[in-house]
């Protein structure tokens, strides 16, 4: 059997575990829907060392498993669609598909660079006459990263492919799954997701645009990344999420005269709602942390024991309202809109005309944020709410901070020094703000008995001692200038 070239025409979408595949039958011209065929696909990809087909689009894999099992090499089409070449299974890359390739390997050596299981579940969706008109798969997927950057990662999504149908019918599908409550796929394949981290390391930025965007878009992969781990109820997700919207945001505010004020406003809004969103959930963990983290250096007693049960089952309590709640706010509208906004913003920046400037834009920025650090930091000497001042100086460093990681690829080694510095303000500023979080619990909670209140009051004065030791460190420091 020789080569056979097919074009796809296909939507994907990111789809959350757990949940029933949506029906699209009625939906158009779609009769029914036929119950899920389940197949296992096995996928080995091969591209050169420093990913050059990717990077064009290209993809070439060896699939076993499935109706298509064989070699495969995918390019981009006309309209959006994809061609690709199929050859029969082999243990060896066909000799017309590695000439194929050559078109944008320039000869390169291919070496294995991922893998893909699927565990695919496939519905037929077919006209009143009984004709296929499209697929809808629901495909539960296991990465790995091959070669120097190992890396592991499972997800769910959804693709609905046309068949024999005008290619209208595939808006009116994926229309019906936006309305379902089905988000678009951030990325555009299942090797670019996994790739993400990889693609993302492009060349050295030019100008102070380019430097800024390509910090955004790693954010944006991370947030695509992470929103999917919270729903998981994968560990750190919550906070790696928060990191990443924050990241985001204080880049917008830091950066903003490189983008159109107004948009770029709009969009930190936004970010800074989610992360007000994110907040309970990832607060509760932090107090979790700090009060066993405090327990664990008390003597290991009965009184002890007994109140370590009591705040466990109060925190886990907390934890579960918290995530009930966060669960309801990433599946609504707003957060959804969120997300669309992100892609449409590393898709078509609107940048201004001073992102065509150099480093030094840059430096005005960071000049910037080391001014409000400043200001936050003398504030506190006079402060009537002392907690509140240092928590403002540990957010402004932290705005330093980021700011600092958006500039190191064009201002190198000049802003290492002064990141170092502020993000160590920020550190022990930061063990501050959680033993404030953690000693205001500790007041409303006496425990179950009197010994529990013994106990809790025991961690409340060793949080005040350390705190108090935290800010006389801070009142020695002296805050270091701005590159």
């Amino acid at each position: 059997m020789g080569a056979k070239t097919v074009t796809e025409r296909e939507r994907k979408f990111d789809f959350d575990d757990g949940r029933p595949v949506p029906r699209l039958a009625g939906v158009g011209p779609v009769a029914e829907q036929s119950p899920p065929r389940e197949s296992r696909l096995d996928n080995t990809y091969y591209d050169t060392r420093d990913l050059r087909l990717a990077r064009a689009g290209v993809t070439l894999r060896r699939r076993t498993g499935g109706d298509d099992a064989g070699w495969h090499l995918k390019r981009p089409a006309a309209a959006g669609a994809r061609e690709e070449t199929q050859l029969p299974p082999g243990d060896h890359l066909p000799p017309e598909l590695a000439d194929a390739a050559r078109e944008w390997t320039g000869g390169a050596d291919l070496v294995e660079i991922a893998h893909l299981r699927v565990d695919r579940f496939t519905h037929d969706l077919t006209a009143a006459d009984g004709r296929r008109l499209a697929v809808l798969t629901d495909d539960h997927v296991h990465g790995e990263r091959a070669g120097d950057h190992a890396h592991l990662d499972h997800w769910r999504e959804l693709e609905v492919e046309l068949d024999d149908a005008e290619p209208e019918l595939l808006d009116t599908l994926a229309e019906a799954l936006v309305a379902d409550g089905v988000r678009p796929a951030h990325w555009p394949s299942k090797l670019r997701r996994l790739l993400a981290a990889d693609l993302a390391a492009d060349e050295e930025p030019a100008n102070a645009g380019d430097t800024v965007m390509t910090y955004l878009r790693a954010q944006v992969e991370a947030i695509r990344r992470y929103d999917e781990g919270v729903r998981r109820g994968d560990e750190d997700s919550v906070h790696q999420l928060r990191v990443a919207m924050r990241r985001l945001r204080s880049a917008l505010r830091g950066y903003r005269r490189l983008f159109v004020r107004d948009r770029a406003k709009a969009l930190a809004d936004e970010l800074k709602w989610a992360g007000r969103v994110l907040s309970p959930a990832r607060d509760g963990e932090v107090r979790r942390e700090t009060l066993l983290a405090e327990l664990a250096n008390l003597p290991r007693e009965p009184e002890t024991e007994h109140a370590r049960r009591t705040l466990v089952s109060r925190l886990d309590e907390a934890a579960e309202r918290d995530r009930r709640a966060l669960l309801a706010e990433l599946t609504g509208e707003r957060y959804a809109r969120l997300l669309g906004a992100l892609d449409e913003w590393v898709a078509d920046p609107p940048l201004t005309i001073a992102a065509e400037s150099g480093r030094r834009e840059l430096r005005k920025a960071l000049r910037r944020a080391n001014r409000r650090l400043a200001a936050a930091a003398e504030a506190v000497r006079d402060a009537s709410d002392p907690d509140a001042a240092l928590h403002e100086v540990r957010k402004k460093a932290k705005a330093a901070r980021y700011a600092a990681d958006v500039a190191k690829p064009l201002l190198g080694k000049r802003v290492r020094s002064w990141r170092r510095a502020v993000k160590q303000v920020q550190s022990e500023l930061g063990e501050y703000h959680d033993l404030v979080s953690a000693g205001e619990l500790l007041r409303q909670r006496t425990g179950d008995s009197v010994t529990d209140a013994f106990v809790f009051g025991r961690l409340y004065e060793r949080g005040r001692a350390r705190r108090a030791a935290l800010r006389e460190s801070f009142e020695r420091r002296k805050l270091p200038g701005a590159p």
